[in-house]
Parts: structure tokens; sequence; C-alpha cells
């Protein structure tokens, strides 16, 4: 994962490669709101990243000190560093990353298993990793041998999260690392953004390679979402037919309703993406936040409760992200056997029971006026304004545009019309939520139109 996206790739000046017409995001995206991650990778060996958290790490230290566990094929490489410790008294000297494939058997997993826990948490689409920063495949790929048939598990992963997400009745995305990828290649380990930047192909070959991967993939399982990371080599972003411009004609033309992410490096993108970042306002074009549950995307086994969402800070992020027109990408990192660890299990269980009660007030929303006021979230959809807030508050605020409406609150009886300046007490028999809902119909048009 990457937090920041800055080059645009080469400047092909008065004849700049033709990428497809600029569609809006589909609706299907749009409605979701929900989606799960799934970094699941030779990382998930070691399970191990330095345990941050809300502070993390001066600047210099970022990379030696890696917070990501999927960085591990990395910072496994910087002499001296924690990762570096962990290594040599986990494995010795001997073992390489690379040698881990072989101890990945992935035994426990159940695809419809781990599947069903993430539509119970209420994913409306699942992207896992096919290919993380490590260069592993993590599905019968014809252009390289690291790949999880013919190493490891020795099973189609991806086939199996494809087959079972589709047989839940949700949509399916894949992500996919287009810029690095240390397999095939021997540059030293990076250690500053600087080097981000400086370590990486761009040569013609491994553009080829990457748009190769990337073919069989929509080729085979049409995903919903394509999801790219770091960019794309520059020697992929030309009129070539390996360039990205052609991916994505030729994804498009496989998945109609079909959607891309920002992250490219090129002036095309769908929808924007915003990493562990806190948003304090409303984006006017469909956006996503994304983030693990803890302070790493892949398991980190360093990580506690404190490193944690809770599932009431988990509610929250939902409801803020959407009531600022994005979608929450919410990532889960199972262990090398399959099984979702319990700490993510138990946020997403509350997750999922409070999208089963209040879902209408997430699900096929779209902003209102604002996105709040102090602590409450408004959503809106099909004449109804939600006000979402903690019970702790006590009361909700009626504001000016809803005076005159009828109010209702999610999961309580009764009805009451109010006026500018009301204060509606919270009813006793939902104060334990974490969050509750208070939905307002009968309102005039000035309460405002849902943005496009």
């Amino acid at each position: 994962m990457l937090r920041f996206e800055t080059r645009t790739g080469p400047d092909f000046g008065a004849n700049p490669p033709t990428y497809p017409p600029t569609g809006a995001v589909p609706d299907w995206y749009r409605d979701a709101k929900l989606g799960f991650f799934v970094h699941w990778g030779l990382y998930s060996v070691p399970a191990w990243a330095t345990a941050h958290g809300p502070g993390g790490v001066p600047v210099e230290d970022a990379y030696a000190h890696h917070q990501y566990a999927e960085w591990y094929g990395n910072t496994v490489r910087i002499p001296g560093s924690p990762t570096w410790h962990h290594h040599q008294e986990a494995y010795g000297t001997g073992t390489s990353y690379e040698d881990l494939a072989d101890l990945w058997r992935a035994d426990e997993f159940d695809a419809d298993d781990l599947v069903g826990l993430l539509v119970d948490a209420g994913a409306r689409y699942i992207i896992p990793t096919s290919k993380h920063h490590e260069g592993f495949c993590l599905w019968g790929t014809r252009t390289t041998g690291f790949n999880a048939v013919q190493r490891g598990p020795r099973r189609d992963l991806i086939a199996e999260l494809h087959d079972a997400t589709r047989r839940a009745g949700a949509r399916f995305g894949l992500y996919y690392s287009g810029a690095l990828d240390w397999h095939v290649s021997d540059f030293p380990p990076i250690e500053s953004d600087t080097d981000l930047f400086r370590y990486r192909r761009h040569d013609e070959r491994f553009s080829r390679y990457a748009a190769a991967q990337v073919d069989e993939l929509v080729e085979r399982f049409a995903p919903d979402v394509l999801w790219n990371d770091i960019e794309w080599p520059d020697g992929g972003k030309g009129h070539e037919d390996h360039a990205v411009a052609a991916l994505l004609r030729r994804y498009l033309e496989r998945v109609p309703d079909g959607v891309v992410n920002d992250r490219w490096g090129v002036p095309y993108h769908g929808f924007l993406t915003r990493e562990y970042m806190a948003v304090d306002h409303t984006i006017d074009v469909p956006w996503e936040a994304t983030r693990g549950l803890g302070f790493s995307y892949g398991y980190n086994q360093a990580e506690g409760h404190e490193h944690t969402l809770s599932g009431t800070e988990l509610i929250t992020l939902l409801v803020d992200v959407v009531a600022k027109n994005g979608n929450l990408l919410i990532n889960v990192g199972p262990r090398a056997d399959g099984t979702i660890p319990e700490l993510q299990a138990a946020s997403m269980g509350e997750l999922g029971r409070w999208l089963r009660r209040y879902g209408e007030a997430i699900y096929g929303t779209r902003p209102w006026l604002r996105f709040g006021d102090g602590a409450v979230r408004y959503t809106q959809k099909a004449g109804t304004v939600y006000a979402l807030l903690e019970p702790s508050s006590g009361d909700l605020h009626v504001p000016e545009e809803l005076a005159g409406g009828r109010l209702r609150w999610l999961g309580a009886d009764g009805e009451v019309t109010v006026a500018a300046g009301d204060r509606v007490s919270v009813p006793h028999v939902i104060r334990d939520e974490p969050v509750v809902v208070a939905a307002v119909e009968g309102i005039s048009e000035r309460a405002g139109q849902p943005l496009g």
C-alpha cells in the first residue's frame, strides 16, 4: 500500500495516449458503501511488523520500522531493522523471504467460510490481493512459477475467493501491485520515499510482464473493481498494447460496469482513494477510505487490542466516511492458515450486527447538504434524511432544514413532527447501540439533493 500518489508518468505533449471515456462511477459501487480488502500472501507466514500506534515513528525510521506486515519482504532486507532481527530469530540466517513460500500451507482456509464472515459483517464487495509487492501471485498464472498453485498452498486462492464471493452475491474485485515486484527486481531495499520511486522497474519487459498478469486476471475473473497500487511502470504509459490506456479499454470492454481506482500514475481514474487519512470535508466525487482494522494490512501478530479498531470505532468510521460521499474499504488480514484473527473478527461481528439494524441509513445513500453538525452525521435516500449520532449525546438537536419533518428512531416505536431547534431524546430502548439513527421524512425541497 502507498499513502500518496504524486507522479503522472511521461509527458507525451500533443500526442497523449487515448484513455477510455471518462464516465460516472457505477451506481452499484456508490450504493455499496462497504467493501473488504483481504491482504494475504507470503507475509502472512511471519505475520510480523513493528507495532506502531496513532503517533507512528519518526519519518526517518518509517521504512526500517515499517508498520505494514505486508512490507516484510522489504523491511527484512534492511540490516539491523526490527524485522531483520525478528527474521534471524524465527527462521535463522539461511532462510530468505522467498523461501517462506514453501512454509505457507493455508491448511484451514475455506473460501466460503471466510467470505461468509465478510458478508455477515456487511461487505457488498470483496477485494483480495492477487499479487502484492513481493511478486507472489495467488492465482495459477502462466507468467511465473512464483505462485500459490506451484508453491506453498498449491491452490488457486484467487479462483476460490472469486467463486465464493460470487456465490455469496457480493461484488468481486482484485488488488494488483502495478509498479513494485521485488521478485523480478534487483534493487536495494526501499528506505525512504525517494527510494520508493527510485527502486522500481520502468523497462518495457517488466511493463509487458505486468500487463500480461492483469490481462489474465481480467479474462479469468472479470473483477468488478480493478484496484491498482503503487502506480504503473513508465514503460507502460504510452500508446502500446501493453500500456495502461489499452489495459483499461480492454478491462471496461470485458466488464462494462467495472470501476478502477486512482493509483495508475496516469491522468485517468475512477474513484479517489485515501489511505489512513482523516478527511474533514465532503468530497464531491466518489472516493474510498481504506485502512486496516489495525495499523497494518497484512496480519501483524505484534498488534493487540490497543492497535485494533473496536466495533464502535469501526461503525463510527463507516458513518463518517459515508456522510462525506465515500465508501469504506476496511481490511482484514488472515493468518497464514486462512483464518481471521479473533480481534478482527470481533470488530467485524459488531459492525455486521449494527448494519443489519441500521443499514437503511448507509447502503444506497448519498450525502446531504452537509456531512454533519458537531458529532451528528447525515445521509439521505429517497426523500429521507438520516441523522446518525452516538446515543451518549442524549438527544438530537433538529436543524432548520428538517423543520416540519416526521422523525422516527430506527429500532424504536413512535413518530413525531419536529420544529427547528427541537431536542428529541434518544429512546432508552436503543441507548446501548454504538450509533443510533433518526430518520426524518416529509421535509421540503430545501432539505437538499444528493450529490451527483
